[in-house]
């Protein structure tokens, strides 16, 4: 059984593996259904997308359309002005097939400009507050990516009371001192205010570098099962997190698999042992 979280102060009861709809951005239909039913048939009962990723949300959506929403549901807006922030999620809402999502996210907020832009007057912040009071969103996240994320977000978490936060943690990110400190820093903040805290890269193997890409995340993901069986236990050894999972369908078996098994964490020495023998490398430096 996938274990499970209260998220934050929402009230739900999500599964520490939250379905990353981004794997959704050009499938087919079919295929989409089907993962669909995967994810449902292993109790999953979170769902994240976003605007931004392809046709996740239409495809969802149809999904959504003939199935009902038997689940809790985040997208996000890429938007950094009110009013186009406003009518992109109005647009999300049509495409999804709802009239309320449960979370609606800032995505991508780790860049100065952006954030500056974010929290002006006239920014996103003022449309995702709209959006709440207007009961077109329950609640509202914050989202990043990138080694800074974690000093952006603090500062967000300083201006406005979020809801849940977004960024990357895997073993081998958190061996960059300055990413871990700020990381930490974050769920201190997240645990005294009851915030959710979401990761994403969970998998991540190195960059494609010089790889043939085969996979549909832009990263290289963990491929063995034993692998990511280690690599997701590790970050659930961390009772305070969930783990969105990675952009691509055909991995996802693999990767319920391991939120079912887990126990307990890896220790330091499996974990080092993996990361050498795969030359494992950080997205973000």
């Amino acid at each position: 059984m996938i274990p499970t979280l209260p998220f934050g102060r929402t009230g739900h009861e999500s599964t520490r593996a939250i379905f990353g709809a981004a794997a959704f951005w050009e499938t087919p239909q079919k295929d989409v259904d089907a993962t669909m039913d995967l994810i449902l048939q292993n109790g999953i009962n979170h769902v994240d997308t976003a605007a931004s990723y392809g046709k996740s949300e239409q495809l969802l959506g149809d999904w959504i359309r003939r199935h009902g929403k038997p689940f809790f549901l985040a997208t996000k807006t890429d938007q950094r002005a009110k009013q186009a922030a406003y009518d992109q999620i109005r647009r999300s809402l049509d495409l999804l097939h709802i009239a309320q999502v449960d979370m609606i996210q800032i995505h991508a907020l780790h860049e100065e400009p952006d954030w500056t832009t974010a929290f002006g007057a006239g920014g996103v912040i003022e449309a995702v507050v709209q959006a709440r009071d207007e009961g077109l969103a329950r609640f509202i996240g914050v989202t990043g990516h990138g080694v800074p994320v974690p000093e952006f977000h603090l500062r967000s978490l300083a201006q406005f009371d979020f809801d849940a936060v977004l960024l990357p943690y895997n073993y081998v990110m958190m061996q960059n001192p300055r990413y871990a400190e700020n990381f930490n820093k974050v769920l201190a903040v997240c645990k005294e205010r009851n915030i959710a805290a979401q990761t994403i890269k969970g998998i991540t193997r190195s960059p494609w570098n010089d790889v043939q890409q085969n996979r549909t995340t832009w990263y290289r993901p963990l491929e063995n099962q034993a692998d990511i069986d280690l690599a997701l236990h590790w970050i659930f050894g961390n009772p305070q997190v969930f783990l969105n999972t990675a952009g691509d369908i055909n991995i996802l078996p693999r990767t319920l698999e391991a939120a079912h098994r887990f126990t307990t964490r890896p220790t330091d020495e499996q974990m080092k042992e993996m990361t050498e023998r795969l030359k494992m490398e950080p997205l973000f430096t």
